[in-house]
């Protein structure tokens, strides 16, 4: 019997590499499609054809779940080198008050997404939000006005492929804004480097702050922990928002039509107890939280924390390009967002935890090496400093010998497999 080779974007999900994008769904639709696997996460299943082989091939240079080159990106300091450029930052929030009451903090991505295209500097926004038909998952949607925008306000603690959306962005009329977590953007960018068609089509990427996405279990979980009936029909899940950084919160509907509201629960709770404990492995093994290729990064200001869960919220703003700088600053003078200038080194202060997670990457990638695990071939990725300067002694061994056990315990030698079947439907748990 001929020996069948694994198509190499099988491969990267087989391998726990895949971040779940969805770019390479998003350049051979025909070929890749995402599905939504409980356990693994949303992850591209490829044709079984050798027209799908073919697509394949080629989708793997748009994968940065792969690797992804940092070497790239202009770096002038040795905090350009642990962050990524950081041209400017700014502290502030969306001078639309409801933006910024809806929005994950000051609403400032959301402020600066509706700046694209009352400006006209783009046709419309990719971004996601909450799929209709079963809010658990998430649905990429490319938006062209305000109500749009608003309703996907907030943070999803879910799995995302907003990069699903790259054919339509490369061939749609207008310019188009792309909202993204880190790795979305990075594969963008990767994408865009390759494309220049695509790269005239990118307007601005905006990078979302990330601590990593939990699986759909995680998600159930959290519906249990906030007392949802198992019969129910869920109509909306709030992760974040209404409120800095604002309550988890569940709305659905009984079998008799009444509608009700969820207990809600503190992000800290939801987040500390639940739901960061089903990140995925790639989550625990990437360095870049920030979004070090995007246009520019938006996230928490934990350096100045709210007094209470429901507090008006505060964005911290980084300018990664010029051009991400000229939209900042053109978005300033228009009185779309209120904002402070900050020193370039606000990020280690405001999220000082993602130097201690960036260093521990090191040790875990380590670890994967020793037991012969693939790791994902990222180039000029600054990550043995942070390990060798910032950690502990005891840190430093924890990150290797705690991803030795992860290894072993979670039998990660063991390839992931992703079925159609294995697609959740509907909104039952």
């Amino acid at each position: 019997m001929p020996h069948v080779q694994t198509d190499p974007i099988t491969h990267v999900v087989a391998s726990q590499m895949c971040t779940g994008c969805g770019a390479c769904a998003g350049l051979v639709p025909d070929f890749i499609t995402m599905v939504d696997d409980p356990l693994n996460g949303r992850r591209p299943v490829v044709q079984q054809s050798s027209d799908g082989q073919s697509a394949s091939q080629k989708a793997i240079s748009v994968c940065a779940g792969a690797g992804a080159n940092h070497s790239e990106l202009p770096a002038r300091d040795q905090l350009d080198q642990t962050w990524g450029p950081v041209l400017a930052a700014w502290e502030g929030h969306a001078t639309d008050s409801e933006i910024r009451h809806r929005g994950s903090s000051g609403g400032a991505g959301t402020a600066l997404a509706l700046f694209m295209l009352q400006s006209g500097k783009a046709g419309g926004v990719a971004h996601i939000t909450a799929n209709k038909q079963d809010p658990r998952l998430n649905q990429s949607v490319i938006s062209s006005d305000r109500d749009g925008l608003l309703a996907a306000a907030g943070s999803r603690y879910a799995q995302a492929s907003p990069a699903e959306l790259l054919g339509r962005i490369r061939n749609s009329d207008d310019p188009i804004a792309f909202i993204g977590k880190p790795c979305d953007v990075a594969s963008m960018a990767k994408a865009a480097s390759i494309d220049p068609v695509l790269a005239d089509h990118l307007a601005v990427t905006i990078a979302i702050f990330c601590a990593g996405a939990p699986n759909l279990n995680a998600t159930d979980k959290l519906l249990d922990r906030l007392e949802v009936p198992i019969e129910a029909k869920l109509t909306d899940l709030r992760y974040r928002g209404e409120g800095w950084p604002g309550l988890m919160q569940a709305s659905y509907t009984m079998p008799d039509g009444s509608a009700h509201d969820s207990l809600g629960i503190p992000y800290a709770e939801g987040w500390g107890r639940i739901l960061q404990a089903e990140r995925r492995w790639r989550c625990r093994i990437c360095a870049d939280h920030t979004g070090e290729f995007a246009d520019i990064s938006v996230g928490d200001p934990w350096h100045n924390p709210p007094e209470g869960d429901l507090d008006d919220g505060q964005s911290l703003i980084i300018a990664r390009t010029a051009k991400g700088e000229r939209i900042i600053r053109a978005a300033i003078e228009a009185g779309v967002i209120n904002t402070t200038p900050a020193s370039r080194d606000v990020i280690a202060r405001a999220q000082p935890n993602l130097l201690d997670t960036r260093g521990a990457v090191w040790g875990r990638r380590l670890a994967m090496r020793l037991t012969g695990l693939p790791v994902p071939n990222d180039k000029g990725l600054s990550t043995f400093r942070p390990w060798m300067t910032h950690l502990s002694l005891k840190a430093k061994l924890q990150s290797v010998a705690g991803a030795l056990k992860r290894i072993f315990r979670l039998k990660l030698h063991r390839k992931v497999t992703i079925r159609s079947d294995d697609i959740c439907r509907g909104s039952a748990r």
